[in-house]
């Protein structure tokens, strides 16, 4: 396989008759599924679109996204996927920078694209995905009136952008991550490769994560095998419990915060889970209590990765034979796994030259899974791509034995009296109190140190915890200087779309009116 479009359309002709999506009321099989994205291709062809031209998507998860994925890279154009939880400001933003022709937006966001449409620059037309609406062209129409055909793919490179996906980074406006077929398969490779011994034929995967997030690699990975995916349109703890119970996927990928959430379900150590196969989580370092936790209720059946959006996202994987819970290889639950078969890593010095084994440095990854670059900001792509590496932020170092260990944000780490301190560390070390839900240490202006650690933590419905009790938990454990030397108690912290926690908006308030040392 070359193309994106090459999933649909291979296994339209080996398992036509397979399930491969389930959503809400509808199960399709490939030989229907790769007929509608066919028809959707064409129909939008027909309408005067030219290949390399931008469509910009504001779906919740639904199959119709996936087909909007597929579809567009049969043409060789591109897909600019939105995330629902932003502004009308900032999406009018994304759209007009990306420089979208189309804008297909979902039934509840049918009356947001109508607020848009003033404001976008070379928006020609507006389509109705899940519903008719006035003034909008209605996606079935565009399937019904389209040739079931394959487009021709002849005209396609490999090395052509087939997504343009905005991350909102660490700092200012959004920026717009370059994709190409090549980025995405090889990145999948790496994936597949790292399941080998789970054959997905026959079986569904649970996918939950939202579809314009980089975290979509799951749905595809599964159906790249000729598996099936059942969509889940929003997060929703009481309703992923019943997919998981109804469907019986075999594989989930969530974020720590879900599983979270999960734990929290009345009895759901009760439900039986035996048909699960294999968990991961990605987009957030798992606390190691959550993760003892999860085991006792899911199994024994967890691996974890590292990536990012710049990435593809496949940068490291690992299994749960890699680690032990209690035994001689439990350290390993700090890991994030060895390199991925698609790519390589370097942990890198300050000057660029490598780190030893356990010295702390900047994650670099080289492989066809590195993104082409940020859409219209050569600056950026400078800064971020250099000799064919992806310098990507993150500061992590490697064991004698290559396994990558993520220490965490290079703009998130605390330098104290000329200490650096790592946020994720303390937050490991807060989240084994049994009061504590949720956790975020950052560092805020302090007179004397530059940057003093505070912590910001919510706790667990009627559980109690006071200041002076936390800060002498932590201090039990870990070096003063990383000790918080305050408290702030909140109901909820700041999340992203997949429910990473937000340190940035934690620490935004802190420093009004000062330039922070490490941003």
């Amino acid at each position: 396989m070359i193309y994106l479009g090459d999933i649909p359309m291979k296994n339209a002709k080996r398992f036509p008759d397979d399930e491969c999506v389930v959503f809400e009321g509808t199960r399709l099989a490939w030989r229907e599924f790769n007929e509608r994205i066919n028809r959707l291709a064409n129909g939008i062809l027909a309408r005067g679109y030219k290949p390399k031209e931008h469509i910009a998507v504001l779906l919740e998860n639904c199959h119709q996204y996936l087909e909007i994925y597929y579809a567009l890279a049969k043409l060789g154009m591109v897909t600019v996927p939105l995330n629902y939880r932003l502004s009308e400001k900032e999406l009018a933003h994304i759209i007009n920078h990306a420089d979208a022709v189309a804008l297909m937006a979902g039934g509840a966001y049918l009356e947001t694209a109508n607020n848009l449409k003033p404001n976008l620059e070379k928006v020609r037309e507006f389509i109705g995905v899940e519903e008719p609406a006035q003034g909008m062209t209605f996606y079935e129409d565009i399937i019904q009136g389209g040739d079931p055909s394959e487009p021709d793919w002849e005209k396609l490179d490999e090395n052509d952008m087939v997504i343009l996906m905005y991350t909102g980074g660490t700092t200012g406006l959004p920026k717009g991550v370059m994709l190409s077929h090549r980025n995405l398969m090889a990145a999948f490779g790496g994936i597949t490769m790292a399941s080998t011994g789970m054959t997905v034929r026959g079986f569904r995967t649970l996918f939950i994560l939202p579809l314009f997030h980089i975290a979509n690699w799951q749905a595809f990975c599964f159906q790249l095998q000729g598996g099936s995916v059942v969509i889940n349109r929003r997060p929703d703890i009481n309703e992923i419990v019943r997919l998981i119970l109804e469907e019986k996927p075999v594989s989930m990928n969530l974020v720590p915060a879900i599983y979270q959430f999960m734990l929290q379900i009345p009895d759901i150590e009760k439900h039986d889970f035996s048909h699960i196969r294999g968990l991961s989580f990605a987009g957030a370092p798992m606390p190691i209590e959550i993760w003892k936790k999860c085991v006792q209720v899911f199994g024994d059946k967890f691996g974890q990765g590292y990536g990012l959006t710049e990435a593809a996202p496949t940068v490291s994987t690992m299994g749960p034979d890699d680690y032990d819970l209690e035994g001689p290889l439990a350290f390993r639950l700090k890991s994030v796994g060895t390199e991925a078969i698609n790519c390589r890593v370097k942990i890198r010095r300050e000057d660029g030259t490598e780190c030893e084994p356990n010295e702390k440095g900047e994650i670099t990854v080289f492989g066809k899974n590195v993104m082409l670059g940020y859409w219209k900001d050569p600056e950026q792509t400078g800064t971020a791509l250099r000799d064919g590496w992806l310098y990507t932020g993150d500061i992590g170092y490697k064991d004698e034995e290559d396994y990558i260990y993520l220490v965490d944000r290079k703009h998130d780490m605390i330098i104290s009296g000329g200490e650096n301190v790592y946020p994720t560390e303390v937050e490991n070390v807060l989240y084994q109190h049994p009061a504590v839900l949720e956790a975020a240490v950052i560092g805020v202006p302090d007179e004397k140190w530059g940057e003093a650690v505070k912590a910001v933590v919510a706790l667990k419905p009627d559980q109690k915890a006071t200041e002076e009790e936390l800060i002498t938990f932590v201090r039990k454990q870990i070096a003063g200087y990383k000790t918080p030397k305050s408290v702030n108690f909140v109901q909820v912290l700041p999340k992203t779309t997949v429910g990473k926690i937000r340190r940035r908006d934690v620490r935004e308030k802190y420093w009004e009116g000062r330039d922070r040392p490490t941003d």
